[in-house]
């Protein structure tokens, strides 16, 4: 008797996204302290598509080592479809969602699959109000902006937070829950995302292809940089002394200068925290913070998908419809 298999997507070499393929592979089993979830969408993130290149742009010395193949994707939403040895949280039916196994390389979350398997302790229940299409676009994004601004950054009611790529999959929560810490939010974004961001809570809002933000902003208590890049030194001049720069991704901040003025650049890598996971949940069930979709694919359809993440200019998150709802 074969043993039993799904399809998924695997990256047999890296490159760019043609070498997603979509294919048969091995059922996974449960391990003790885990769930099989049967997937119905998977979220898309900038991991994803580094990973699949091989991280190529990193310099060889600090490049980590993938196992070929594998099969990308760290953000879930679904159902219990078996529970392993020792769970007592979950049952078979339970709807789910989770960032899995981040930052995890050779064993990471395999989120491409019809199915897929995660620690019990990296889930939450997937709120009622979401769909699972919605509900995969928010685990890594929505933590990535949980822990900078209740771990890292932890800003005062009142003070002035600057969010640069503010309409992506990071930067749409950050606005939100940047408001739920009562702070004034700036957003920076491209003219045609003005309106989302002012619906869902920034208070003003620069258009940076129209206005160069180093003319109108100063004295700015939190800057929070989505975007990173060599220009990111740029954001320096306009913090106060003593205020932070966060950068959510690689960027030159001109640290000696920064560190002169006192502002310091809390951050920290993105980690699967289903606790956390279960505030968001019921901070969304709430009302209190909505979930961008900017568009969904299907499962075969992956390397399509990794095509419009780089054009970039993306409103919310993009993601991979596994089951039809």
């Amino acid at each position: 008797m074969s043993a039993p298999t799904m399809r998924a997507i695997q990256v047999h070499a890296f490159g760019g996204p043609e070498v997603l393929t979509y294919e048969r592979v091995p059922l996974p089993e449960p391990a003790p302290g885990e769930v099989l979830i049967r997937v119905h969408a998977a979220g898309l993130n900038p991991p994803d598509w580094y990973a699949r290149t091989g991280f190529a742009t990193l310099p060889s010395t600090i490049r980590p080592e993938l196992r070929l193949p594998f099969t990308p994707g760290s953000d879930v939403s679904g159902v219990v479809a078996k529970v392993g040895s020792g769970v007592t949280q979950w049952r078979v039916g339970d709807p789910v969602f989770g960032l899995v196994r981040f930052p995890q390389l050779n064993n990471g979350g395999k989120g491409y699959a019809e199915y897929t398997t995660s620690p019990s302790a990296h889930l939450a229940r997937k709120p009622a109000n979401l769909s699972h299409i919605q509900a995969a676009a928010v685990p890594m994004s929505a933590l990535t902006a949980y822990q900078f601004l209740f771990d890292h950054i932890k800003p005062l009611p009142g003070t002035t937070v600057v969010i640069n790529g503010a309409a992506g999959g990071v930067g749409h929560f950050l606005v939100q829950l940047a408001k739920l810490r009562q702070a004034r939010v700036i957003a920076i974004a491209s003219g045609r995302h003005e309106a989302f961001l002012h619906k869902i809570g920034a208070d003003e809002f620069i258009d940076y292809t129209t206005t160069d933000v180093q003319h109108v902003l100063r004295d700015v208590d939190h800057l929070i940089d989505t975007v990173g890049g060599p220009q990111g030194h740029r954001f320096v001049p306009l913090v106060r002394t003593g205020g932070t720069i966060s950068p959510v991704f690689f960027g030159e901040y001109h640290r000696e200068e920064a560190a002169h003025r006192r502002i310091t650049l809390p951050a920290g890598q993105v980690h699967s925290d289903g606790h956390q996971m279960n505030q968001l949940a019921h901070l969304i069930e709430g009302g209190r913070i909505c979930v961008g979709v900017d568009s969904t694919y299907s499962l075969p359809d992956a390397a399509k998908a990794h095509e419009r993440a780089e054009l970039g200019h993306i409103q919310g998150k993009i993601v991979l419809s596994v089951v039809e709802e």
